[in-house]
């Protein structure tokens, strides 16, 4: 009994020898590879988070901006921020705020722009400007609303603005300073 075993198990390896050889082969070309992958992106992380800290410490703005090009997500986002608020280049605010990688920081650099800017524009094209915005969603929603609001009286619109006052002064999740303001408002 064994020795027919042994013939059958030398039989299959004659037989898939080559296929288990090329087998073994591609999981160890696979595995080196994640391995690398791996390795270089902590690397490229090390290296992007380096650069974010000497750019800081020198309160470089263009380093800054720099390393918003070539980094992503919200490192990128804060970058072009404190590049911004080193500098105040609209430019790169309006770059954060229309190319953005998270909601938060567009959203951040909408508001940043419409107090800039507000001034320039009228009140419907805030609220179209703010639109993203209205949504409980976001963080500065209630910033918006009131914003907005702020822009509707100072166009003496009362009952467009009044309107928002009021949602926001009965809206029980509201910030209790916006609610404040809000009330002083109306």
């Amino acid at each position: 009994w064994e020795d027919v075993n042994n013939e059958k198990t030398m039989q299959f390896i004659k037989k898939y020898s080559k296929h288990m050889m090329v087998a073994a082969l591609m999981i160890l070309i696979v595995a080196t590879g994640i391995q690398i992958g791996i390795r270089t992106h902590r690397a490229n992380k090390i290296a992007t988070a380096n650069a974010y800290e000497m750019a800081i410490e020198n309160r470089d703005a263009n380093a800054l901006a720099a390393l918003a090009d070539n980094a992503s997500g919200a490192t990128a986002d804060l970058a072009l921020f404190q590049a911004y608020l080193l500098d105040n280049d609209v430019n790169k605010l309006e770059k954060l705020a229309n190319d953005g990688n998270t909601r938060d920081f567009r959203d951040l650099a909408r508001l940043h722009i419409v107090g800039i800017r507000g001034d320039d524009m009228t009140a419907q094209d805030m609220k179209k400007y703010l639109s993203d915005m209205d949504s409980k969603s976001s963080p500065f929603y209630y910033s918006a609303r009131i914003t907005l609001a702020q822009k509707y009286l100072s166009e003496n619109n009362t009952s467009a603005a009044n309107k928002i006052l009021d949602e926001i002064i009965a809206d029980k999740n509201a910030p209790s300073t916006i609610a404040a303001t809000a009330a002083t408002l109306r």
